[in-house]
Parts: C-alpha cells; sequence; structure tokens
C-alpha cells in the first residue's frame, strides 16, 4: 500500500497554485473555480488543493509540528531548492542543516505552514 493522494486545505487558492507549480514542479490537472484544484507531481502522486472558505468555512489553522515535507536525493538539491527560495523572495535566510540524520531545509507558507526540503544521505554535509 502506499499513500498516492492528499487533500491540503488553504485559505488562498491561487498562492498555493502557483507555490506547488513553480517551487514544486506540480502540474495542474484541473480547477473548480475558488474552491478545488487538483496537481500532479508527474510520478504518481496527486494533490487536491481545497478552500474552506468557498464552502463556508474558514481558512484553516494547523498545530506547531505539522509539516509537508519533500525528499530529494542529494545534498546539492536542497542547496538548490533553498536558492530558488531566495529567487522567490519566499527565503527567511535560514540555510539548510543536518537534521536527524538528513539535511533539511524549512519554510513556511501559504498562512504560515511548515514546508521542508531533506535530503537522507548516509553522510552528514556541511552546510554552507
Amino acid at each position: 500500500m502506499r499513500l498516492n493522494h492528499l487533500n491540503l486545505c488553504v485559505g488562498d487558492l491561487a498562492e498555493a497554485k502557483e507555490l506547488f507549480q513553480n517551487l514544486f514542479d506540480f502540474e495542474l490537472e484541473q480547477q473548480k473555480g475558488d474552491a478545488m484544484l487538483v496537481m500532479n507531481d508527474r510520478c504518481g502522486f496527486t494533490l487536491v488543493l481545497s478552500n474552506p472558505k468557498a464552502f463556508g468555512g474558514e481558512a484553516p489553522v494547523y498545530p506547531e509540528g505539522y509539516h509537508v515535507g519533500f525528499i530529494v536525493d542529494t545534498p546539492e538539491e536542497v542547496d538548490r531548492f533553498c536558492d530558488r527560495l531566495t529567487d522567490a523572495r519566499m527565503h527567511d535566510g535560514t540555510r539548510p542543516r543536518n537534521v536527524r540524520g538528513g539535511y533539511s531545509l524549512y519554510f513556511t507558507a501559504l498562512g504560515g505552514i511548515l514546508f521542508e526540503v531533506t535530503c537522507f544521505e548516509r553522510k552528514q554535509v556541511t552546510a554552507k
């Protein structure tokens, strides 16, 4: 069994679409107005982004520690992603670091959701 899709509630659908397209290379499959959109990562994972405000609800507030994680193959990919964040003016200056056996970058977006980009190589790397 493998996890193949997830519905993530966001307060701003346009911002979420831009983030997942431009930073994480997701592809838009379908959009239903301001309520929901469906994206894929071209590797078999489907991400549904929904806006509870479109159904009369409120913007979500996720608990501390909640996060969305991406695993990459090399520490250089983590560093390149950090550079992409800087280019997109979304970077707070925090550099990747060694955390729990991985080389990781953390940042917040979409109203406070924590994102992680990590490489789990066996050797620890020296942060830039």
